[in-house]
C-alpha cells in the first residue's frame, strides 16, 4: 500500500474534526441584536463568512484535484495505487462537491427571498 492510503480511522478522525469545527462556527455566527451591532462587527462577520466560503470552495477543489491525480495514476498502472483508495477518493470528492452545491443553492435561495421582500 502507498503512504497516502485513506484508512477508516483517518476518515472518522477527519469527520470528527470537521464536526468540532462546525460547532465552533455555529457559535461565531449567532444572530446578533440589530440595535447593538456596529459597522465594524458587520464587516468582520461578512469577512469571516466570505473567508469560510472561499476556504470551503478551495478545499473541495483540492479534494477533486487529488482524486484526479489518483485516477490518473491508477489508469497508468501505478502498483502503489489500489482501486479501493481511488474509489474512496472519488466518493469523498463527490460528497464534498454535492455538499458545496447544496450550500450554494441555499445561499441563492436566501438571496432571492431577500430580493423579493417588499420594502
Amino acid at each position: 500500500m502507498s503512504n497516502n492510503t485513506i484508512g477508516v480511522n483517518d476518515l472518522l478522525a477527519q469527520m470528527r474534526a470537521m464536526s468540532e469545527q462546525a460547532k465552533g462556527l455555529q457559535n461565531t455566527f449567532k444572530t446578533p441584536d440589530i440595535n447593538t451591532v456596529s459597522a465594524d462587527s458587520k464587516t468582520d462577520t461578512q469577512n469571516s463568512f466570505s473567508t469560510l466560503l472561499k476556504n470551503s470552495i478551495n478545499k473541495v477543489n483540492e479534494t477533486q484535484a487529488q482524486t484526479n491525480k489518483l485516477q490518473e495514476a491508477f489508469q497508468k498502472g501505478d502498483p502503489d495505487v489500489p482501486i479501493a483508495e481511488v474509489m474512496m477518493a472519488m466518493q469523498k470528492s463527490s460528497v464534498s462537491f454535492q455538499a458545496m452545491l447544496q450550500v450554494r443553492n441555499k445561499i441563492v435561495k436566501a438571496y432571492q427571498d431577500i430580493m423579493n421582500m417588499p420594502v
